[in-house]
């Protein structure tokens, strides 16, 4: 019985070893298999995420390969449709004309390296390649597909557009090339059929335009390769008779493989630190039922928030939401959202980094963190875009407190780092009363009112309003007219004149874009100008104005013109080529010329500021400080960057004989303008008071209503004819005495 008792007792020990053995090994197997496909999983995503990142690559390369050719089309299209051109090309005495403003232009220019005009037959009136004589014909340079081009143009109707751009095999490489046939502005041409001449732009595509483009799209190990070349990401380059010249090829930049190396050793150690808590398990079931059941909740927890600045994300935000608008259902409280755009964001990131960037989220992060009411659902739902929900009592009177809160907190510079920053916000606030509008319309509402407080001006809050939705559209409509007003040049201009402070004589003019919208009348600048920024319009807007007034301004030869820069034509590297390139072809002097820029972008981007105001005053045009007084310009700016010339903000000039501390501050800041030998002009003169006060001050120009409202250029030649009969009457009556 006692050998029996013994036995029993040892089975019932191997038993439970066998149990506990055969656990550890199905938790094995369990923990193998899930390995496995916790790293399928995560290999599939990495792989999904490559097949994005390229496809945008690809996409990217074929745009900025659209834009190459593009651009060399408008640049052919506006010489070759040129009245001088018309005159002087088919003609032998036009010849020195010709090689001047077609051939010389190819040297270093960034538009086109090589001009060339043939006739009917293909002959070779005259070709330039990098601004000197070509020693080979055009025919043993280019590949025979530029003909097709030609043959393109020739075969245009009445109503095409003689013209036509692709890319061509060159001796050289690969080139974008156009041919178009040389012609009036107005596309008349006196020339018989037979006679014709067109003119050929060719811009190739060579290995540093290539990086340029890399850099700029952002497109990694951008190059150019063979056609024969094998890769897997490339793009074809394709002439017009369907051969293909060569193939862009880019660096893959794997985000998802790079994000898989990251997250496995995490998925490895996440893996193992289960393994142990199942061994516990088996011992203390309970306790770790509860722990597993905490960690399941943390992981959705941080599915729903942001990582950079640890705030709810976009998914967090819509499940915040739906929650109030149901509880406020119940409740019948009102549920409020403001949607908050960072002003100057993009500004920082470029000019300091993303790193920057970063840290600038984190503090605006915790500020807003402290400014919320207690249970808001704070969120970052974009790069700089934030979203504050809460349930309330009243009505917008809490989100209004708020949104003040907020802007005076952002109104403060940020200390970064060991740099400080200024940025500010556009909020839009919009109400679900008692829960009646769902999240999806909440959310749109609150999106439309921040974009339009952006378009107000920004550093604002705005509650939404049923009619934002019709100025939605009637914007979307404006933009599409202005579109076509600039394409098919129906602005205007006008010119306010510019006097000089002693004498009041007329000394120059400030060319100033005028819209008569068909069907709707005209439309105030500070309407339209805006659009024309936000909407990419404002490059092509603000060179029609610069060639307009360069033209005009050919027939006051006595005065100088002064046209204004937006942000979004200085951050054009290219800004200084279409400069040169309108002087050029109008012909006017560049010392008449006047540049005028505002602070805005200057303080945001000093070096590059500083660089294009090198460039542009290489040139020989002035540049000058516009609205100096309104912001945070400085007399350290004007030494910085060495403007031509400031002027005096009118907000400045409104109470200079009323207000003695304005009246001090303006005539010290004057003074020290004038002790730098740089010249202030004072706009906003609407009394004899005002300008009194300002000519005192050594303002040597002025500018306002006194002296006249922006006027036509048809009475501005009134007024110079009418100076002039009365000088030429003065002169005689002096030589008769």
């Amino acid at each position: 019985m006692q050998i029996l008792g013994k036995l029993q007792r040892k089975g019932s020990g191997i038993g439970r070893h066998i149990t506990v053995t055969g656990v550890l090994f199905s938790f094995a197997v369990i923990v193998a298999v899930a390995t496995i496909m916790v790293m399928t999983a995560l290999e599939r995503v990495a792989e999904n995420a490559n097949l994005l990142d390229d496809e945008r690559s690809r996409e990217t390369t074929i745009g900025a390969l659209k834009t190459f050719e593009d651009q060399l089309g408008a640049t052919l299209d506006d010489y070759a449709a040129w009245d001088d051109a018309a005159a002087n090309v088919y003609t032998p005495e036009g010849m020195a004309w010709t090689v001047s403003n077609y051939g010389e232009m190819s040297v270093n220019s960034s538009l086109f390296d090589m001009a060339i005009v043939v006739d009917d037959a293909k002959n070779s009136i005259m070709a330039y390649r990098d601004g000197k004589p070509m020693e080979e014909p055009p025919a043993d340079f280019f590949a025979p597909s530029l003909w097709k081009l030609l043959d393109t143009v020739k075969a245009a109707g009445p109503a095409d557009r003689p013209q036509a751009v692709g890319f061509v095999g060159t001796k050289r490489g690969i080139a974008a090339a156009g041919v178009a046939l040389v012609r009036q502005k107005s596309g008349a041409l006196d020339v018989p059929v037979g006679q014709h001449r067109y003119l050929i732009f060719a811009r190739h595509l060579d290995d540093d335009r290539v990086s340029a483009l890399g850099q700029t799209y952002v497109i990694g190990g951008l190059r150019l390769a063979p056609a024969t070349f094998k890769a897997n990401y490339l793009v074809p380059i394709v002439d017009p008779m369907g051969a293909t010249l060569g193939k862009l090829v880019w660096t893959s930049r794997s985000p998802g493989n790079m994000a898989y190396a990251q997250v496995r050793p995490m998925v490895f150690e996440a893996l193992g630190l289960v393994g142990m808590f199942f061994m516990v398990l088996l011992a203390i079931g309970w306790l770790a039922g509860r722990r597993l059941k905490a960690e399941e909740n943390s992981a959705r927890e941080e599915a729903l928030r942001d990582r950079l600045s640890g705030l709810s994300n976009r998914d967090g935000l819509g499940l915040a939401v739906d929650r109030f608008v149901a509880e406020a259902r119940q409740s019948k409280r009102n549920v409020l959202l403001l949607y908050l755009d960072l002003d100057g964001f993009k500004e920082v990131n470029d000019s300091y980094g993303h790193g920057t960037g970063d840290q600038l989220i984190r503090a605006v992060a915790a500020g807003l963190k402290v400014l919320i009411p207690q249970g808001a659902v704070l969120a970052r739902i974009g790069g700089d875009e934030f979203a504050i929900a809460f349930l309330s009592d009243g009505e917008n009177a809490a989100a209004l407190q708020l949104s003040e809160q907020i802007l005076d907190f952002l109104v403060e510079p940020l200390e970064i780092g060991r740099r400080v920053v200024v940025v500010g916000a556009s909020i839009g606030i919009a109400m679900s009363p008692a829960g009646a509008i769902d999240r999806e319309e909440l959310v749109r509402r609150s999106d439309l009112a921040m974009y339009k407080a952006k378009e107000a001006g920004r550093a604002r809050m705005t509650l939404y309003d049923p009619s934002m939705d019709a100025d939605r559209e009637q914007r979307n409509a404006l933009e599409l007219d202005l579109r076509i007003a600039i394409e098919s040049g129906d602005l205007t201009l006008a010119y306010q004149p510019l006097v000089d402070a002693g004498t009041h004589a007329l000394t120059g003019v400030e060319a100033l874009v005028r819209w008569n919208r068909p069907g709707h009348g005209p439309v105030s600048p500070e309407l339209f100008i805006p659009i024309a920024e936000t909407s990419g319009l404002i490059e092509s807007l603000g060179l029609f104005v610069l060639r307009k007034a360069c033209e005009t301004a050919k027939q006051w030869p006595e005065l100088n013109v002064s046209v204004n820069v937006s942000p979004g034509q200085f951050r054009n590297p290219a800004f200084t080529d279409y400069v040169r390139y309108v002087l050029k072809q109008t012909e006017i002097e560049a010392s008449r010329i006047t540049l005028e820029i505002t602070e805005g972008y200057m303080i945001q981007n000093p070096q590059r500021t500083r660089q294009s105001i090198e460039r542009l005053k290489g040139l020989g045009v002035k540049v000058a400080l516009d609205d100096f007084g309104s912001g945070f310009s400085s007399i350290g700016y004007l030494r910085q960057f060495g403007f031509d010339r400031i002027k005096i903000d009118r907000s400045l000039v409104m109470g200079v004989n009323e207000d003695k501390r304005q009246r001090e501050m303006l005539q010290a800041t004057v003074a020290l303008a004038r002790s730098l030998d740089i010249p202030v002009t004072a706009e906003g003169i609407e009394t004899e008071g005002q300008a009194v006060a300002m000519r005192l001050f050594g303002c040597d120009c002025l500018q306002g209503y006194l002296f006249g409202k922006p006027l036509t250029a048809e009475r501005i030649t009134e007024m110079l004819d009418e100076l002039r009969t009365a000088e030429q009457s003065t002169r005689r009556r002096l030589g008769a005495a």
